[in-house]
């Protein structure tokens, strides 16, 4: 019997092209919104996906319409010979777009064999230009490194190189400005996420949510008007912005204010081989077991299927009725 390949499409008409690909749920900083600072169980390294597996289960998503790959973790490049896997998922016919997001503390030695690997595209987790905010933050004095390998990345040519900041609000709000102006300095687009409630440690509330709004308006005062750049993609996650002085552009990850749910495609592979629908899921599949297990390609197919088929209508984060995953975000993949 053939595989089926019409499009990957939910019960709200929502079409599914991209996937996140988790190849580690291990980091080497411990972020407070992210992971506790001692004491993190990791799984076992037999329950990873190898990366023939990945690259098998990337080949049957890409028969059934997607075409954009994000490597995450944890942070991905603490997984071994991982320029391997890149090579293996950008040789997949089909693939229009493979990138990366990493924290950066290892990406000045890997970023070349990334590179030759053909990856092109990056995001780099960057909360602060200040070394103590980032030891803070990060519980690990590794600022240099960070911004060490965002200077190789951009020597080699990787473009476009998007710095991610996580907006906590009562933390953050002296890093604004400055990580803009760098943003703008270099070519790169900043891109502010509102605090989400995925830590390993209960720690979010609203109130530590400083929202797009409040950043747009900072900006605006501190440095040049915010003019809203038309949705090329209205699936991307991110709304952006350009200066209107013509320098530079920056992006806002508002999933707490301005949630984007009704535009998602994108699904996600936990490094331990369970596939979610949502960042928020409760529920999730066991791929690895059937990948471990034998199952023809059109059984996994029919499996994508019925996760997408599944998905809810949106994660509900500003309503009472909202429950946090039982993952934290480390676990889940970013």
């Amino acid at each position: 019997m053939p595989v089926d390949t019409s499009p990957l499409i939910d019960s709200y008409g929502r079409i599914h092209t991209n996937l996140r690909i988790s190849v580690t749920d291990r980091c080497n900083i411990r972020c407070f919104y992210c992971m506790p600072e001692e004491g993190v169980k990791f799984v076992p390294r037999d329950e990873i996906l190898s990366f023939e597996e990945i690259e098998r289960f990337a080949r049957i998503a890409v028969s059934l319409g997607i075409d954009k790959l994000r490597v995450t973790g944890g942070e991905p490049l603490v997984r071994r010979d991982l320029p391997v896997l890149i090579r293996r998922l950008a040789a997949i016919p089909g693939i229009h777009d493979l990138a990366l997001t990493t924290n950066g503390v290892m990406l000045a030695e890997l970023a070349e064999p990334l590179y030759q690997a053909g990856l092109r595209r990056l995001n780099v987790h960057l909360d602060t230009l200040d070394r103590q905010r980032f030891r803070q933050i990060s519980r690990r004095d590794d600022l240099e490194k960070v911004l060490e390998g965002i200077a190789v990345a951009k020597r080699l040519g990787f473009g476009p190189i998007k710095l991610n900041a996580v907006a906590v609000k009562n933390l953050v709000e002296p890093d604004i400005v400055p990580l803009a102006r760098f943003g703008r300095e270099h070519g790169f687009e900043v891109r502010f996420i509102e605090f989400m409630p995925l830590d390993a440690q209960q720690l979010w509330d609203r109130g530590k949510v400083l929202l797009a709004g409040d950043i747009i308006d900072l900006l605006s005062r501190e440095i040049a008007p915010l003019i809203p750049i038309p949705d090329t993609d209205p699936r991307a996650p991110a709304l952006e912005y350009r200066f209107a002085d013509g320098v530079g552009q920056v992006g806002f990850i508002a999933s707490v204010s301005r949630p984007f749910c009704l535009n998602c495609n994108r699904l996600r592979l936990t490094a331990d081989g369970k596939l979610r629908n949502c960042l928020f899921a409760i529920e999730e599949d066991d791929v690895k077991r059937m990948l471990r297990g034998g199952a023809p390609d059109a059984e996994i197919a029919a499996l994508i299927r019925r996760n997408v088929a599944g998905k809810w209508e949106g994660h509900e984060i500003n309503t009472s009725r909202f429950v946090a995953p039982p993952r934290p975000m480390y676990s889940i993949g970013g």
